[in-house]
């Protein structure tokens, strides 16, 4: 949700900025934008612009799979271990683009960075407590408890260049400074493919092939890559019709993209791990009922919401939800049992509730930067006024809803989010939005305390083998839509339009689709047909 949130007023920064100049078409220049601002510090990225930086300026010791789940060793040449220590063997032909090679020292010196500086995804590594480099090739990394999803956490932990940081600390309590935040809030510091040629995180960050990457780079990839933030729908539309762009963001409403794809454009698709959520205030009447929770989820009309962001015939920014997990992850119910709209159910339930229709009045809200949310706003009022419950609709800023949600008591009853599964994992989605230690971020604003609800999320992240995560999460599955805190909207994919003088095959192909929301803008697996 936070990538969504960077749409912030983005009419106002391209009307700050001044007119957007016009970009020479170049055969080895990707051209592409996404919602402002850029955040190049690896310690404190968290959203797709950030994710499109970390994953071509940097590289981790692990990389997802190319078309099947799991994960492959990418700095890492292989790797032992479980339950509460792990034990990787770095390659030995990797330097960073200072021109350093890479060692277990800048492995151990990323995750302190990361943790001390405590922002970004720090969250996913609580529960290690430390790393020690073995020797030269080889880090070692304790856990304080056995926690399953530590592998696919690493594709969150980009390996910065140690001696590079070391040598540009700035002002900051303690031996070590600031870390070097001032210094990598501009500059790269990493091994990846491309390195920084310059970086203005609301305007532009501008990249180039890396000519000491440890990986071959085909010719056709992009040379030159400049990746743009906050551009208005009306202006991507001109600028890809004039041939002058060659991505769009995912943020173009669907119409936009329609129209695109109606004058020759190519529309790329993403998905599997993030969720459309409308969230249900669990703690305050009438929704601290069961049955009221279940007579909106009982009432809201799924196949219409995924009509609303339906692209053409083909292609939409969603599909019907199983329930609370994404259909192609961990625990997820199978495609056949889509959520429905039974409005003889949702009666039934607000007949069990224990609140009358005519005690109370609905507050929907929906996030001011996002307007495609107002749609569904509407649309649920719609619904659940067929069933006799009124509501009123409004508008609120993000800044205000994420402090909001932090008292039940200011909590809408109804407020409507995207989640990401940020490393791909069912834990990394789930955890944070429903156990009731997380409860009152802008992923939780349930407020849930369910205890079983917590026993099954703790079986998910402590499970010893696949399969019993599995059975975890099929259970917690089941369990959420019982006691209903939500209600599960749609999955969600990712729609881009894009020229036809770029291929990328993860965005395409589904046989070499990407599970990592993100990862199918590696630049090095693109090609330029001209």
């Amino acid at each position: 949700m936070r990538t969504l949130l960077k749409l912030l007023s983005a009419a106002s920064l391209v009307a700050a900025l001044g007119a957007i100049p016009q970009i020479v078409q170049a055969g080895g220049v990707l051209r592409l934008d996404e919602v402002a601002v850029g955040e190049l510090d690896p310690a404190k990225a968290t959203d797709y612009a950030d994710s499109i930086l970390m994953f071509n300026v940097y590289d981790t010791l692990v990389i997802p799979q190319q078309g099947a789940p799991g994960h492959d060793p990418h700095l890492a040449a292989s790797w032992s271990g479980e339950g509460t220590s792990f034990t990787f063997t770095l390659r030995d032909d990797v330097t960073f683009q200072s021109g350093n090679p890479l060692t277990a020292d800048d492995v151990v010196f990323s995750l302190d960075r990361m943790k001390t500086i405590g922002q970004g995804l720090s969250y996913l590594f609580v529960s290690v407590e430390g790393a020690e480099a073995v020797d030269g090739n080889t880090v070692r990394f304790t856990l304080s408890e056995p926690y399953a999803p530590f592998v696919s956490s690493l594709v969150r932990l980009p390996i910065v260049d140690k001696q590079l940081v070391m040598a540009n600390l700035g002002e900051g309590e303690g031996e070590m400074g600031d870390w070097g935040q001032a210094f990598l809030s501009q500059n790269g510091a990493g091994t990846g493919a491309y390195r920084v040629v310059s970086h203005n995180p609301q305007e532009e960050t501008v990249m180039e092939k890396s000519t000491s990457y440890f990986l071959p780079i085909a010719d056709a990839a992009p040379d030159t890559v400049r990746l743009r933030y906050g551009l208005e729908a009306a202006t991507v539309r001109t600028l890809i019709a004039q041939g002058e762009h060659d991505i769009s963001s995912q943020w173009v409403p669907p119409e936009v993209l329609g129209a695109l794809a109606g004058t020759g454009a190519q529309l790329l698709t993403e998905g599997g791990v993030t969720g459309f959520y409308m969230k249900l205030n669990t703690t305050k009447p009438p929704l601290d009922d069961v049955n009221c929770r279940l007579a909106l989820a009982k009432a809201f009309d799924y196949e219409g919401g995924v009509k609303i962001i339906a692209v053409t015939d083909e292609v939409s920014q969603g599909t019907l939800s199983t329930g609370a997990i994404p259909a192609a992850m961990l625990g997820a119910n199978p495609r056949e049992k889509a959520q429905t709209r039974d409005l003889d159910a949702a009666r039934q339930h607000l007949a069990d509730c224990k609140y009358s229709p005519d005690e109370f009045v609905l507050e929907l809200t929906w996030i001011g930067e996002v307007p495609l949310e107002e749609r569904f706003a509407l649309l649920m009022q719609a619904n659940f006024a067929e069933i006799g419950i009124n509501s009123d609709i409004r508008r609120i800023p993000w800044a205000l809803f994420a402090e909001q949600v932090s008292n039940p008591e200011t909590t809408p009853n109804v407020s409507q989010v995207y989640v990401t599964a940020v490393t791909g994992d069912t834990d990394t989605l789930l955890y944070g939005m429903y156990h009731s230690s997380a409860a009152g971020t802008w992923q939780s604003p349930e407020h849930l305390n369910d205890a079983e609800v917590d026993r099954l999320l703790e079986a998910g992240r402590t499970g010893a083998t696949p399969e019993a995560r599995q059975e975890a999460y099929s259970a917690l599955n089941d369990r959420l839509i019982a006691v209903s805190p939500t209600i599960y909207a749609h999955d969600s994919q990712s729609v881009f339009a894009a020229s036809n003088r770029v291929k990328v095959p993860a965005l395409s192909d589904p046989a070499m689709a990407f599970g990592l929301d993100g990862f199918g803008f590696t630049f090095r697996l693109m090609e330029m047909t001209e």
